[in-house]
């Protein structure tokens, strides 16, 4: 009896590049790395973590600065059969102290920079050991320079974990999205046969890689055809707007469509070799995706996603994209809009959005009854989103049932936010909401009751909480007002504070 192939997600991405190892994978501004030097610079990253103890299943935690290094780091733990866990860069000591105590990995990797401030952190968590990744250079880059590479493959089952990432929690504690290789390579195969990915295709790389959308969806169907990254640092408007003629796809957020808008480089002509805009991990407002199409000639791709199942529907490649549609499911998936019984209703009816399939992440770390409550009793997971499928099977979405405020394409709870406002001397009570912005699409903003005291203000709360959050997570704006808005059972009334105030940026 012959056992079954390996799920091994780095497997997969071997066989769509293993005849181009002498095509350049990343061009970045200071050098090009082949898929040759990736898959070689993964392998000795991969002795290195043998060499600390790491096994299949251990936790390998990363907050570290984008780079090629970074991405041969991933490809790595991918390769030994570690759990890639990766953090946003801008959380603070105090974040990150929370995550190595949850993951327990067996290594924590962070910017040369922070070390000092890490190394308490990494002792109290039992973190065995704790090393550096720059952009260049760091203790595993010199380590992994020395060590032997290690370039086998480990087997790996479909349902086996890959990488884990946190999604804020909506009472303040994150939860650690289990993800499968499995899951992962639905997702890449997916979207590499639904984007038409081609070859010859040049990525147009403007986003971090410490989540799903720059790491996943942007890097992997690349990888599985082969194609060159342009791997940007960051996004800048005009390098990205220089850049746009060598490139064939772009993969933004709102925020880099808005800016780009407003530029007057930013042409058809500017656009003439391009292939595809996708817009994601935030809604794009119809007026821009309209004014877009007027400036670029192209007609950005909007698609709808989250952490817990990588992308869960695309606008077609061919075919109408109407804009504020977010399109139809992707392959290997099943999607349903239901009433508060879990009952289909009829087509362009508002309700919640549900979906189950194979690219489903496994469930949340070490929390299995939060993994139940977000799933149905027949199987469906709740996306908490509220939307409407028309009679062809395309979603539109119209909101989120629960509080979440989505700001320059990063994910923020309003209850984390008010959890810290709310210890500092003078606040009383504080709500934290989403207003418009036609840059970060929602603004965090907090409305803040004080205790009677002249000597808070908005700059005193900002320096208290300037080292507890991401400064994605802190508000823009401080109201300050006498009383929440709140209904008969005491419940504060944030839909009230929303409507009443959705003019406050303009």
């Amino acid at each position: 009896m012959t056992s079954a192939p390996s799920a091994n997600l780095y497997g997969l991405f071997f066989q769509g590049f293993s005849d181009r190892l002498d095509q350049v994978f990343l061009r970045t501004q200071t050098r090009d790395f082949t898929y040759g030097d990736l898959d070689r610079r993964s392998a000795q990253f991969a002795g290195a973590l043998l060499g600390q103890g790491v096994t299949p299943g251990d936790r390998v935690v990363v907050q570290v600065e984008k780079s090629a290094d970074g991405v041969a780091l991933y490809l790595a733990c991918l390769r030994i059969g570690a759990v890639f866990v990766t953090l946003n860069t801008a959380y603070t000591t105090d974040e990150v102290a929370f995550f190595l105590g949850d993951a327990s990995p067996r290594v924590f990797v962070c910017d040369p920079e922070r070390r000092g401030a890490f190394e308490s952190v990494a002792i109290e968590a039992n973190v065995a050991h704790l090393e550096t990744l720059g952009i260049v250079g760091g203790s595993l880059a010199v380590l992994a320079d020395r060590c032997e590479p290690h370039n086998e493959v480990v087997h790996r089952e479909p349902t086996d974990q890959a990488c884990m990432l946190y999604t804020s929690g909506t009472t303040g504690r994150s939860k650690g999205a289990m993800l499968t290789h499995g899951g992962l390579a639905a997702t890449a195969t997916g979207l590499h046969q639904e984007w038409g990915w081609q070859r010859d295709d040049v990525l147009l790389h403007v986003l971090p890689i410490f989540h799903v959308h720059g790491l996943f969806v942007a890097l992997h169907p690349a990888m599985l055809g082969g194609s060159t990254v342009l791997f940007h640092q960051s996004f800048d408007l005009d390098a990205t707007i220089d850049a746009l003629p060598e490139a064939t796809v772009l993969m933004g957020v709102p925020t880099i469509y808005n800016r780009l808008l407003q530029s007057d480089r930013f042409t058809p002509e500017q656009c003439t070799n391009m292939r595809l805009f996708t817009s994601g991990s935030a809604p794009l407002p119809a007026d821009k995706h309209d004014l877009f199409t007027t400036k670029s000639g192209h007609v950005i791709l909007n698609r709808y996603g989250m952490t817990e199942a990588g992308i869960i529907t695309t606008s077609p490649l061919d075919g109408d994209r109407p804009a504020g549609t977010v399109g139809f499911a992707m392959p290997g998936l099943e999607l349903r809009v239901v009433d508060d019984n879990n009952r289909p209703i009829e087509p362009n009816t508002p309700g919640s959005v549900q979906i189950k399939g194979t690219t489903l992440f496994a469930g949340y770390w070490q929390l299995p009854e939060k993994t139940a409550s977000e799933h149905t009793d027949d199987g469906w997971f709740i996306t908490g989103d509220v939307g409407r499928l028309d009679a062809h099977g395309r979603l539109t979405l119209d909101g989120r049932a629960g509080d979440m405020i989505i700001t320059g394409g990063y994910n923020v709870y309003p209850r984390e936010v008010e959890l810290c406002i709310n210890e500092v001397d003078g606040v009383f009570e504080s709500a934290v909401v989403g207003l418009p912005h036609d840059d970060f699409g929602e603004a965090v903003t907090a409305f803040v009751v004080l205790q009677g005291t002249d000597s808070t203000n908005a700059a005193s709360i900002e320096a208290a909480i300037g080292d507890r959050l991401a400064r994605f997570k802190q508000p823009k704006r401080y109201l300050f007002i006498d009383e929440l808005p709140r209904n008969a059972m005491s419940k504060v009334q944030k839909v009230a504070l929303r409507r009443d105030h959705a003019d406050l940026y303009g």
